[in-house]
């Protein structure tokens, strides 16, 4: 047994939307800093925990291991219902967190590990570059398909914060970046500016992931 969960991770990567509900849950954590896509060594030492080398990986307190962003998200948003970082089980809005919470890593995330590295899926450096523009127009598309489906308040399901806005507000940073995600879902694009100036994670956001340079596109 431990008094903290070890969060396997990256600065800008998956991690971060985890390491961020945990911030806010106020529960102790500290963070194996490996980044799996930076060298051979580093997947290995992410293997050792994640047959996947993919981050994030938590080991609980219990000492169990949990992998893939979503499902940690929302166990740790159950786990302390007080926080109201998810919608309660028999709450109305419980479906449709549920739904986009899962469509965000199947239809979004998913397309990182191929852009990551095309040459996983391409047969020569051409197909590479056809791979990498299909991808983030695929990106864009899934984006503002969700955008449509959603009335969103001060956040997407309403005036409530959850790890589900934590989550977009993350993988929206990432490539094709902010500039095509805000021309995809204007409505969405409000709550992603919302959260990143949620006053709880200002230190957090300077340490792991800053805004500065080309993120916004």
């Amino acid at each position: 047994m431990s008094s903290e969960y070890v969060v396997h991770g990256a600065a800008g990567s998956g991690s971060v939307p985890v390491e961020a509900t945990l911030t806010l849950l106020g529960l102790p954590y500290r963070v194996v800093e490996n980044a799996p896509w930076a060298s051979q060594a580093a997947a290995d030492a992410v293997g050792e925990v994640n047959r996947l080398r993919q981050v994030p990986a938590v080991i609980t307190p219990e000492g169990e291991l949990l992998t893939e962003s979503a499902a940690i998200l929302i166990h740790l948003a159950d786990r302390h219902p007080e926080a109201r970082l998810a919608p309660a089980i028999d709450a109305a809005e419980r479906a449709q967190f549920l739904r986009w919470m899962i469509y965000l890593p199947a239809q979004v995330y998913s397309m990182f590990w191929v852009r990551d590295d095309p040459s996983r899926l391409a047969a020569d450096r051409a197909a590479e570059k056809v791979i990498s523009e299909r991808t983030a127009q695929r990106i864009a598309d899934c984006w503002r398909m969700m955008d449509e489906q959603i009335e969103p308040g001060d956040y997407i399901l309403g005036d409530a914060f959850s790890v589900l806005d934590l989550y977009v507000a993350v993988m929206s940073r990432w490539t094709p970046r902010r500039k095509v995600f805000y021309r995809a879902a204007p409505k969405m694009s409000a709550v992603v500016r919302r959260v990143d100036a949620e006053p709880r994670l200002a230190a957090f956001w300077a340490d792991r992931m800053p805004f500065e340079g080309a993120w916004e596109g």
